[in-house]
């Protein structure tokens, strides 16, 4: 009989009972994107859901149905992104649930299968056996993105909003910063107790989590303010070597998206303009 323990690490191909009724497996496709793989959960008794289902991978799929197996009754797709949502159709034809997640925005980062039966809408409850999973529009990683809230534990499954040991790229023009830390901060004021990422381990103290990731942004904003203000004008290329100095060489093609993002969010806010590749220093 498997126990259950939140701490466990998210291994490559693992099967974890991380919380009464809650199996986290993890998908074989390791990367620096996704970490160890990506997390799908399997949540309730008698009746079960699952969120995210992961690659369209026949072993991954095969772990899914030997948990859940005609229990399964509903698909939730946390987001589009192709390593979050391709194993939704080949899961339903397996075990006949309904794939259900908000509408895929039209960019080139979508997964091109993804066809969810039913909406969800904010706020919205989803009832199993033995679970209530509260939906929760979270747009920043991605416009479509829900997050889950297990109410009777205050778990939240995190999909791409929050990972474990990182923090998510930020792909614009779908993807925003500025609705990235509005939902963060929409976050704190809900009873969330701890974080089931869709990569890597459960974060045992939510709030605390999600403040470190809020000033984490902040801090890299204000690396982005002091280099566009001494410079007056530059190219993104001219400033990420500087904005992202803590971060290894390899990773800043991927910082580069997220850098933008954080261009973007300051043209909102009316303190930086841009022309072309050149972004020019309006003031505070």
């Amino acid at each position: 009989m498997i126990e259950v323990d939140p701490s466990a690490p998210a291994l490559t191909g693992g099967v974890d009972l991380i919380a009464p009724n809650v199996w986290r497996i993890v998908a074989s496709n390791p990367s620096a994107l996704t970490g160890p793989g990506t997390n799908t959960y399997v949540i309730g008794s008698e009746t079960r859901v699952v969120i995210d289902p992961g690659p369209d991978d026949p072993a991954h799929l095969e772990t899914i149905v030997a948990l859940g197996g005609d229990r399964i009754e509903q698909i939730l797709c946390t987001h589009s992104h192709s390593d979050h949502s391709p194993g939704a159709a080949p899961l339903q034809a397996l075990t006949g649930a309904i794939v259900r997640g908000r509408p895929a925005p039209d960019d080139d980062y979508q997964d091109g299968t993804y066809a969810p039966d039913q909406g969800l809408d904010h706020d919205e409850r989803i009832a199993v056996a033995g679970a209530t999973l509260r939906a929760l529009h979270t747009p920043g990683h991605a416009s479509n993105h829900i997050c889950f809230l297990l109410e009777e534990t205050g778990m939240l499954f995190t999909g791409d909003h929050l990972m474990s040991g990182s923090t998510v790229v930020i792909l614009p023009p779908d993807g925003s910063m500025r609705l990235y830390l509005e939902s963060l901060r929409r976050l704190l004021a809900m009873p969330i107790v701890s974080l089931a990422p869709g990569h890597g381990a459960v974060i045992p103290n939510a709030p605390a989590d999600i403040e470190r990731v809020i000033a984490h942004r902040l801090k890299r904003e204000a690396k982005l303010v002091t280099a566009l203000s001494q410079r007056g004008a530059a190219t993104l290329d001219d400033v990420l070597a500087e904005v992202y100095e803590d971060t290894p060489r390899a990773l800043h093609e991927l910082a580069r998206f997220s850098l933008l993002a954080h261009a973007i969010k300051l043209e909102e806010d009316g303190r930086a303009a841009r022309s072309g590749e050149t972004w020019t220093w309006l003031g505070e």
